[in-house]
């Protein structure tokens, strides 16, 4: 009798043995979890804060033939909206007083004109931007394609629609999210026309922006 219990568990436990999966399975299972995983991921909406430290506005304007100026501006405040790797949407805030010059193009400190801080007063007049009246500029995006994106853009109290191009959103392993893209505005349409009156040294309409984001996951 106890012979037969004991045939009966060993049958059993074979059985089971045999049911169970095999080692091709197991790693099949395991691959099956990790791409479920990325899918959920992928498909993932999220809303992320902006890193104003973290976040800036690279600009660039040219005097045609001769030189380009260069400088950083920041965020007040923005908000980022991907879903896995791709951009959604998002609105931001500029503060226009934050200039930074990142350049050399200027004269020695002391100097009549052309001088760093010459050129800051200047961009901050009426002449440019008109930061005293208009302390902030806005950027709101209406659509993503792709990598491409339309946006509104309001600069000294004027709105257009704009483009912005070569978007890339990284998530990153501490939860944050970077962002970058690049826009280039007529600062004419935003009624930033001061010129600079000689046929020789042209100052360029366009003005080339290069955003770089940070975001922090939104409670």
């Amino acid at each position: 009798m106890k012979l037969q219990v004991a045939t009966a568990a060993s049958m059993a436990a074979l059985f089971m043995a045999a049911c169970g999966p095999t080692p091709e399975e197991q790693a099949a299972a395991r691959d099956k979890a990790v791409a479920d995983s990325l899918e959920a991921a992928a498909s993932k909406e999220m809303t992320y804060t902006v890193d104003g430290g973290a976040s800036k506005v690279n600009w660039t304007g040219t005097m045609a033939g001769i030189k380009s100026h260069t400088g950083d501006l920041k965020f007040t405040e923005g908000t980022i909206m991907t879903k896995g790797p791709t951009l959604t949407g998002g609105s931001f805030t500029i503060d226009m007083k934050s200039y930074v010059m990142t350049d050399t193009n200027y004269a020695p400190d002391g100097a009549a004109q052309g001088t760093r801080a010459n050129l800051m007063g200047h961009l901050m007049s009426p002449d440019f931007f008109a930061v005293d009246s208009f302390p902030t500029a806005s950027l709101k995006i209406t659509a993503v394609t792709g990598n491409t994106a339309t946006a509104d853009l309001t600069v000294r109290g004027k709105t257009n629609s704009e483009t912005i191009t070569d978007i890339v959103v990284t998530p990153n392993a501490d939860g944050t999210v970077s962002a970058s893209g690049k826009l280039t505005f007529d600062r004419q349409k935003y009624g930033v026309a001061w010129s600079s009156g000689s046929k020789d040294a042209v100052l360029n309409d366009n003005i080339e922006l290069n955003v770089e984001l940070v975001g922090k996951a939104a409670m």
